[in-house]
């Protein structure tokens, strides 16, 4: 088994997700490689000083990414940092020649994440991949299977989102996320969005139109912790788009993409749901296990409900009636990247991490719903290039 020696820049909540992931690689069964943590960097000794507990494997510590990238041990890199920070350091990780996963949004905006692309343009040995984990549940997979097998017949509406109340308290401090300097003009849809594009974009569905609602609900919040000091909330905290969707097998439909940040009633859910002619499914992650299937010839239109268990795309020790969480998603994400790296393919169309080009149009349907929401109507959205694996 071939190993992939990772560093990681970045060493918050996913970064230790990924780290875990990492350490429980056994869990796999005949992966094609594993990685490895061998260096990390961090502005923070405490963050780090998890990873060196935890990771004998980790032989660099350092507070200057630069430092990490002239380091020759390091074959890959993961960059989880706030998004003012993408382009810059993942040119950097490119030009460097380590192989890259980084988070999304991939650059503050579209001029930045279009900068980024020039540099993945320059070094085409570099393998590049963006964070999504959701549509490795193995019901979101199975969906990607019936998409590729042609089952839905007609797109008649498609529905994606990703809806929860960590913002729903008026009273948490601000973080980078509500301020503009850091996160950027996009607000929620630069977190959530590509979460939420990431199935129909590698179904090949691309926008034509965007019409955009965006709201901003809580006007200020608490400095810290504490403080009776109130400072202005800058980024949007929920987005509804209508996009006006093209399908490459024929016709166009109507696209309903939601991220929000303040969604009574939702802890933390992405779902997703295709209508059409022949086949409509329903997934959601507060019923992990659950497919909703309604296959239609002409009869009665009953929904089946399919429980997909553990049946995971890269598999796994674990027997197929338990129950899959977020978690497993995370490493699931990491089996496709690593797979995808050391064999140049991954097992289907919908088993590989989200592509810097699928990256691109995200920001072009986020781009154009700010377009939207300061013309009141809606505007054009160039489509992009075919899909392909």
């Amino acid at each position: 088994m071939k190993t992939i020696r990772f560093g990681i820049i970045g060493c918050g909540l996913m970064g230790r997700e990924f780290a875990s992931a990492a350490a429980r690689w056994c869990h796999l069964v005949d992966p094609p490689a594993r990685p490895q943590i061998v260096a990390v960097c961090d502005t923070s000794d405490r963050a780090m000083d998890w990873f060196a507990r935890n990771f004998p494997s980790v032989a660099q510590r350092t507070d200057d990414y630069r430092r990490l990238l002239a380091n020759g041990q390091v074959d890959a890199v993961y960059v989880a940092l706030p998004h003012h920070l993408h382009r810059q350091v993942y040119l950097d990780v490119i030009a460097a020649g380590k192989h890259l996963m980084g988070e999304k949004p991939f650059g503050i905006d579209l001029a930045a994440n279009s900068e980024i692309n020039r540099g993945i343009e320059a070094r085409p040995d570099v393998f590049v991949r963006c964070v999504s984990q959701f549509p490795f549940f193995p019901a979101v997979q199975r969906i990607g299977r019936m998409i590729e097998s042609g089952q839905f017949g007609r797109i008649i509406g498609v529905s994606s989102g990703f809806l929860h109340s960590s913002d729903l308290d008026a009273d948490k401090p601000i973080n980078w996320k509500r301020q503009v300097d850091t996160n950027g003009v996009y607000g929620v849809m630069a977190d959530l969005g590509m979460h939420a594009c990431h199935v129909p974009l590698r179904a090949g569905w691309r926008p034509r139109t965007v019409s955009a609602v965006l709201s901003k609900l809580v006007p200020t919040r608490p400095a810290s912790k504490g403080s009776a000091q109130r400072v202005p909330c800058e980024t949007w905290d929920n987005a509804t788009l209508l996009i006006d969707a093209v399908d490459p097998a024929g016709g166009s439909f109507p696209w309903t993409l939601r991220t929000w940040r303040i969604a009574p009633g939702h802890r933390n859910a992405w779902y997703v749901e295709i209508l059409a002619d022949r086949t409509s499914v329903r997934f959601d992650t507060r019923s992990p296990g659950s497919l909703q299937v309604m296959r239609y010839d002409g009869g009665e239109q009953n929904w089946q409900t399919i429980e997909a268990g553990f049946e995971t795309t890269y598999p796994t020790i674990t027997g197929s009636i338990f129950e899959f969480g977020f978690t497993d998603a995370v490493q699931q994400m990491w089996a496709a990247f690593t797979c995808e790296l050391a064999t140049g393919r991954t097992p289907g169309l919908f088993a590989g991490c989200v592509r810097p080009e699928e990256v691109a149009i995200s920001h072009r349907i986020f781009d154009a719903a700010l377009r939207s929401a300061a013309a009141g109507m809606p505007v054009d959205c160039a489509p992009g290039g075919p899909p392909g694996r």
